[in-house]
């Protein structure tokens, strides 16, 4: 990959597209191809093709999905096996058929079972059942890498599978039903306090844990990646620390300054006990995080407070 190199980043207006662009161009990047949802539909098989025929992208980071917390996963399965699949599909068919040279095809670490040994070593993949709440989003993703590794392995492009952990950053999603974990935690706190609420309602009993990565040290993984993995088989990217939500609720509550009580829910769903991702392959390649969660939550704590502003004005 070199800056003269035809580059495209879908999915540049989500949290991990945005984050990409931005480690693109700090590493002189400029010519980056980006498009609209608007313009260009990657659920639509003709629109896909069309856009791939015309511009004919060399790199491709498919960091487009339809992405949401435990919530919107329980509520919408069909849609986020649906959407995903498509996006996927018309994208590394697309970019196959038209010059191609390097498709990153960005995983998650929900494809691994739900029963997994910890941490999770990338050959555990497609060794048992997936956890039900996010079953129809691990599909897509699983389908998604295994097409992507196909093709590598039919010298169509190389291919790059990276499996994050869960991600966070300036750009979350602060919806109050369907967004992730950290991100739900920083909304329900701030507005707690505001409004001076006795106490925090919390799905779950807070046992599960969650490894975290800020989605800036995700993006400057994939640009390591490129350069030093030569490999179609997938690789996990994360801290290599997991937390307890309980503990993340009180880091978030001690952040925002918030002295109520949590109350736990034991009877709503909480996703998988742990998912910790074994990180060894990643860290013997020389590879590791600059950010620590503390001040990963300072500052997203900080860009919501800044959202809140801005929507009231």
């Amino acid at each position: 990959m070199t800056p003269q190199s035809r580059i495209y980043v879908a999915g540049h207006e989500g949290m991990v597209g945005k984050a990409i662009v931005r480690a693109l161009r700090a590493q002189g990047y400029d010519e980056l191809m980006t498009v609209q949802r608007a313009r260009v539909d990657l659920t639509n098989q003709a629109a896909a093709q069309q856009f791939f025929a015309q511009n004919r992208p060399q790199i491709v980071f498919l960091a487009a999905a339809k992405v949401g917390g435990i919530k919107a996963n329980i509520d919408f399965p069909a849609e986020f096996l649906y959407e995903n699949l498509m996006i996927e599909s018309n994208v590394l068919n697309s970019a196959a058929a038209n010059g191609c040279e390097l498709m990153v095809m960005i995983g998650s670490s929900c494809i691994y079972p739900r029963g997994c040994l910890q941490p999770m070593k990338e050959e555990y993949l497609l060794s048992g059942r997936l956890e039900p709440t996010n079953e129809g989003y691990a599909l897509a993703k699983i389908a998604g890498i295994r097409l992507a590794q196909y093709l590598a392995s039919a010298k169509r492009f190389r291919a790059l599978c990276p499996i994050p952990c869960n991600l966070y950053g300036p750009d979350n999603s602060f919806d109050p039903e369907y967004s992730h974990v950290l991100a739900a935690l920083v909304r329900k706190f701030v507005e707690a306090k505001e409004h001076h609420l006795p106490s925090v309602a919390l799905w779950g009993t807070g046992k599960a844990r969650r490894e975290l990565l800020h989605v800036d040290d995700f993006a400057d993984a994939l640009l390591f990646l490129v350069a030093r993995y030569h490999s179609q088989e997938i690789i996990n990217v994360g801290s290599g620390e997991d937390a307890s939500i309980l503990e993340l609720a009180e880091m978030v509550a001690d952040e925002v300054g918030y002295a109520g009580d949590l109350k736990w829910h034991p009877a709503m769903p909480e996703g998988m006990a742990r998912k910790l991702l074994d990180v060894s392959r990643l860290r013997a390649l020389g590879w590791a995080p600059k950010r620590n969660l503390q001040d990963g939550i300072a500052e997203l704590v900080k860009t919501f407070q800044r959202v809140r502003v801005g929507n009231a004005v």
